[in-house]
């Protein structure tokens, strides 16, 4: 096996999977091609990966039913969408069934395999099942380990995107960290990269951990700064 990591890419555009390929390849990851959804599922099915790259548009089966079911098999692997489809309503959809992060075409190759580093560089820690990587704070207590977690009765899961950021918060908490930190240390993104991941990740969390997501008191905006994690809700 490549010491990079097992990626599934599902592109049904040959040309542009056969560069992703290649490129993905001389940077020590073994690759697997799918050109349609039916195909990624089957051999989801029957082979273990480390990332999941997943065009929308595929035939058979869309990209958007493809992560959903991936992510009710494997709440671990992690998942990155490549797609031509950039409006919003596409991206939130997009992330909603369970993708940890989203990159349109036309894209440049630096930041797609600086994002795919960034993805494969956390598993270490969030393929780990045993892991004792715990965390509590106001009423709420997450397993990094599993990524599970709960805020009083109601139970939450969290993808590996999701618990990589609550982990970061937690590990700064009290300290404004900006989105460009977040970016570079989360994400293994450039700062200047346009993207809006970061503002989307954070609606995320604050709807598995706040108790009224619209007036949060963990994770705070601060304007013009970026976010200031306060374990204890304290102003």
């Amino acid at each position: 096996m490549s010491a990079g990591g097992r990626v599934l890419l599902v592109e049904d555009e040959k040309s542009l999977a056969a560069g992703l390929e290649f490129n993905l390849t001389e940077e020590g990851y073994s690759v697997t091609l799918a050109a349609d959804g039916r195909k990624a599922l089957e051999l989801f099915e029957v082979e273990r990966f480390d990332l999941l790259i997943l065009d929308i548009t595929l035939p058979y089966i869309d990209g958007y039913e493809v992560a959903r079911r991936v992510r009710l098999q494997s709440p671990r692997v992690p998942i990155l969408m490549l797609t031509a489809r950039a409006s919003g309503a596409d991206r939130v959809r997009g992330l909603g069934v369970g993708a940890d992060d989203y990159l349109t075409k036309p894209f440049h190759l630096e930041e797609f395999l600086l994002r795919v580093k960034g993805m494969l560089r956390r598993k270490g820690w969030y393929l780990t099942e045993d892991s004792t990587d715990r965390a509590e704070f106001g009423s709420v207590q997450v397993d990094f380990g599993d990524m599970t977690g709960s805020r009083g009765e109601a139970k939450f899961a969290m993808t590996p995107l999701e618990a990589s950021l609550l982990r970061y918060f937690v590990e700064h908490a009290r300290r404004i960290v900006s989105r460009g930190e977040l970016l570079e240390e989360v994400w293994n993104v450039a700062s200047g990269i346009e993207t809006r991941s970061v503002e989307n990740f954070v609606v995320r969390l604050r709807r598995l951990i706040e108790s009224d997501p619209t007036r949060p008191t963990h994770i705070r905006t601060v304007r013009g700064a970026g976010y200031l994690f306060s374990p204890d809700g304290a102003g």
